[in-house]
């Protein structure tokens, strides 16, 4: 067929348009390029800036490469033809075309008519890519046009900067801007907020002539990361319209803040109300009940994904599920969402079904999972191997925690952080072998945070070593001044040997730095309410006297078995009959006497404690679970204790 030559009337290249309308797939696209060409419809501006909008702004495969291609055979393209393709290069993996493009446009037209609508666009290719000089470059030719009084092009201006992390330059552009919307404010609290200064973000947010919905999600999401929760709940309270962005930052806002229970109920409302939760928020939510330990509103959440059919393999819903599940005891539930995720598992996966195995002192299974990751071909990351080395460390497996340490390098080549130093600081120490933690210590290639060396404290209080017990808190106080389990732990070190006037001296310390030690609380769930037990405080009027008969019936019972409280675990100077006393107002016997009096026979009793369950109560807790015939299970700082027949889990390795 003849080419026509001339560009073809209006009318003849309807069908054309129609069919690129309907254009699904670059296969089909070239055929209609073809028949353009031959019928000479490529030089209809209009049919071939369709051709370039499908190629550009669909988002199909191939299309950016084939619209680069076309663009330099069209007879004198228009700005919009070069717009199209600008602002799809701009939002792919290749901004730079964006930039050559926008330059070779103006060296085509012949004026600068319609040159506004790719300006953004380039202004956002120079943000990705960190091309500062040509940024400023093109706001020196909007400064030097009438382009400023543009807000699009004002707004990509303050963005660019923005992403440069020029946050004066850009807050400069914002205040000279001559007409502001409120696009532009959000963008510039938003950017104060990304660099962590709140305080000219409310400012500015207070100066606001107008709010929308995203200016008040991102002062929520802002004032929730710094603390400022009150704050984040004065300007949710204010909002008549919230979407899910607002929702979700608000319980984030309570998560960050420890405000479990009042973010489980804001999620709870928020379902009430019909607003559909993301992924964000379930995971947010997930993790709260985790840290609660109580899982009753995890599987209803759970059976909440299942009925509206939520993959588990998106957004690290999955690796939520199975760390929710394994922080509040029920690592068979977590090891069912595992398995039931075989089709898709991420790394996050693997790694939550390690670490939740580890903290259960699951160490032989945790090892299962990995061998079954190398089977499968999967590649381990940092936090792998960091559930691995935890497991050993739990398990007490010093060889095992040796080759994984060994290998993360040599196999996979891992290079290991301080937290993985840190692990096998905890491995040694937990062993007994002290001189190898410290060996640890002075050849890592960083200097020791104050985990180590509190890992070395604890690890000397345990095996009675003072000295190493001594030079420890003097480094770990260095590091943190006002961390009271420092100070805590040289105590006990110095009770335990007998040295009162040293434990003085400690306490002494501790009050003249303003430091006050974080008391023992023991949680448990009983009728969906939680009920809190502070070590030696008095017990609520509702319950006080029911609590304590209890206590002296379980103690009785107890040392008719041969029950002898480990009065060694007292560590105040005081008469023995006063330390059978005090043991005996330890949390977590409240917390079992409660769980006794209040949990039918056949239900686990679960606890969860904010420090380290101690040895009497250790042994207290497995006769309990043998004499009552109840599991007991006790989630402390460390890890799980299940407690059933008079047996503990953790095999007295803890």
């Amino acid at each position: 067929m003849t080419a026509i030559s001339g560009p073809p009337p209006t009318l003849l290249v309807k069908p054309t348009l129609q069919m690129l309308e309907k254009c699904k797939t670059m296969s089909e696209l070239r055929q209609i390029h073809a028949h353009m060409i031959k019928t000479n419809f490529v030089n209809h501006t209009f049919a071939i800036s369709r051709l370039m909008a499908f190629c550009s702004l669909s988002g199909v495969s191939g299309g950016l490469e084939y619209a680069s291609s076309v663009i330099l055979r069209i007879q004198n393209p228009n700005a919009f033809i070069f717009f199209t393709a600008i602002k799809g290069f701009s939002e792919s993996s290749y901004p730079l075309e964006s930039v050559i493009l926008y330059a070779q446009m103006l060296s085509c037209l012949e004026n600068f008519s319609g040159i506004e609508f790719s300006i953004p666009s380039v202004l956002k290719a120079c943000g990705k890519l960190s091309a500062f000089e040509e940024g400023r470059q093109l706001h020196g030719q909007i400064l030097k046009s009438y382009l400023l009084f543009d807000p699009f092009v004002s707004n990509a201006v303050v963005r660019m900067y923005l992403d440069f992390g020029e946050i004066k330059s850009a807050r400069q552009v914002f205040d000279k801007m001559p007409n502001r919307d409120v696009v532009s404010w959000n963008s510039m609290i938003t950017g104060y907020l990304r660099v962590g200064d709140i305080d000219l973000a409310h400012g500015l947010f207070n100066e606001m002539p107008k709010r929308d919905m995203v200016s008040c999600n991102a002062m929520i999401d802002g004032y929730g990361k710094c603390g400022k929760c009150e704050l984040a709940i004065d300007i949710f309270k204010m909002m008549s319209d919230k979407d899910v962005v607002t929702w979700t930052s608000m319980i984030s806002a309570y998560v960050l803040n420890y405000r479990p229970r009042e973010a489980l109920d804001l999620f709870q409302e928020m379902l009430s109300l019909g607003v559909k939760p993301d992924a964000p928020v379930i995971v947010s939510v997930l993790s709260t009940i985790a840290d609660l330990g109580f899982v009753e509103e995890g599987k209803w959440i759970h059976t909440y994904l299942c009925t509206n059919k939520i993959n588990l393999s998106f957004g690290f819903l999955g690796s939520a599920l199975i760390n929710m599940y394994s922080k509040c005891g029920c690592i068979e539930n977590a090891y069912c969402v595992f398995r039931s995720i075989s089709h898709g598992r991420n790394i996050g996966d693997w790694n939550s079904m390690i670490s939740g195995l580890a903290f259960h002192g699951l160490a032989q299974e945790a090892q299962e999972i990995f061998l079954n990751m190398e089977r499968m071909e999967i590649w381990p990351n940092e936090v792998t191997f960091l559930g691995l080395l935890s497991a050993c460390s739990h398990g007490g497996l010093v060889n095992e925690g040796e080759f994984y340490f060994r290998i993360m390098h040599e196999k996979y080549n891992i290079v290991p952080k301080i937290q993985h130093y840190g692990c096998m600081v905890d491995l040694y120490g937990r062993a007994g072998r002290l001189a190898d933690a410290l060996g640890v210590i002075q050849n890592m290639p960083m200097e020791a945070d104050v985990l180590a060396w509190k890992a070395i404290l604890s690890s000397s209080m345990k095996h009675g070593q003072v000295a190493i017990g001594e030079n420890a808190a003097l480094k770990a106080i260095g590091l943190a001044p006002k961390d009271s389990s420092c100070y805590v732990l040289l105590s006990n070190i110095y009770a335990k040997a007998g040295r009162w006037d040293d434990v003085a001296k400690v306490r002494l310390i501790m009050r003249q730095r303003g430091v006050r030690k974080i008391p023992g609380c023991s949680s448990i769930l009983v009728d969906g309410k939680i009920h809190e037990f502070l070590v030696g405080e008095e017990l609520d009027v509702r319950y006080s006297g029911a609590v304590l008969s209890m206590i002296e019936e379980v103690v009785y019972r107890l040392k008719l078995e041969g029950y002898r409280p480990d009065v060694t675990q007292v560590l105040v100077d005081i008469e023995e009959e006063g330390k059978e006393s005090s043991l005996s107002l330890h949390s977590e016997k409240k917390a079992v006497a409660f769980g006794l009096i209040n949990i039918n026979k056949g239900v686990p009793i679960h606890i969860v404690k904010n420090l380290r369950i101690c040895s009497d109560c250790h042994s207290f807790i497995k006769l309990v679970s043998r004499v009552y015939d109840r599991q007991i299970i006790v989630r402390d700082q460390n890890r799980f204790h299940r407690f059933e027949n008079g047996i503990c889990s953790c095999n007295e390795y803890w």
